[in-house]
């Protein structure tokens, strides 16, 4: 017999004589609580050497694009991962429930490491936001002070530029988008929001004049499409893709 499978039987022996104690056990002593939380621990030993849970560290060799230092926190909080144990002060996670997540977030077309940036950026504006909030709610703190004799000071609002000039605008930063080859540093979510792609490992290795040229580009194009909206009420939906390469798709 192989010599694996032996080693499991011996585990299950050793579950079993835990869970309802040993022959020379006191009968009352037979299914008790600590009998049974000792039987769960080696039933979770059990689990992990067969590979039926994953450590939190290794739930990248699951989903591939998972964060290496948070996924398991992000997954719990975001998606109410619940099929999980905490082990010391490990956590593990069920490789089936993982591989039902991996092949969800495969199918809605989610990178698990991109989205966990756009939230933690979401979080760092909301606390910047309460912070500010925070600021008038201190006891006997003066709100502003506003001299007496400043007043009178307004204006109107600027001539709004034509639909024209900001649709012209974007059209040139469509082009400047496929000319550089800006697909290969820049994503377009929801086709009007541009944001620079990062990897920490691979940014001191592009070029300086690369970098400026995507944070500008993006900067120009967000700008043109909250412009738009400002003038139309709507934003124009960029999908990368040349016309050409489009009909082939």
């Amino acid at each position: 017999m192989d010599k694996k499978v032996l080693s499991e039987l011996q585990a299950i022996k050793q579950i079993l004589s835990h869970l309802v104690g040993t022959s020379n056990s006191p009968h009352g002593e037979r299914f008790s609580t600590e009998a049974l939380d000792q039987a769960a621990k080696y039933f979770q030993k059990l689990s992990i050497d067969r590979g039926e849970w994953i450590e939190e560290w290794d739930i990248g060799k699951i989903i591939k694009d998972a964060p290496y230092n948070k996924a398991g926190a992000f997954i719990r909080t975001e998606f109410g991962f619940s099929n999980y144990f905490k082990r010391g002060k490990k956590f593990y996670y069920n490789k089936q429930d993982l591989i039902a997540l991996s092949q969800e977030l495969k199918a809605r077309n989610i990178n698990l490491k991109r989205y966990c940036e756009l939230r933690d950026d979401e979080l760092k504006f909301k606390k910047l936001v309460e912070s500010a909030s925070a600021n008038t709610k201190g006891k006997g703190r003066k709100r502003f002070t506003l001299p007496y004799d400043v007043r009178d000071i307004t204006t109107s609002s600027p001539k709004a530029p034509s639909e024209v000039v900001i649709r012209e605008s974007l059209e040139t930063l469509k082009e400047e988008f496929f000319r550089y080859k800006l697909s290969e540093y820049v994503d377009i979510h929801n086709g009007n929001h541009a944001m620079v792609k990062y990897e920490y490992y691979l940014q001191k290795y592009i070029k300086p004049d690369i970098k400026n040229r995507c944070r500008k580009w993006c900067d120009n194009f967000n700008y043109a499409n909250h412009a738009l909206k400002l003038v139309t009420n709507k934003t124009e939906k960029f999908i990368p893709v040349k016309d050409d390469d489009m009909i082939q798709l």
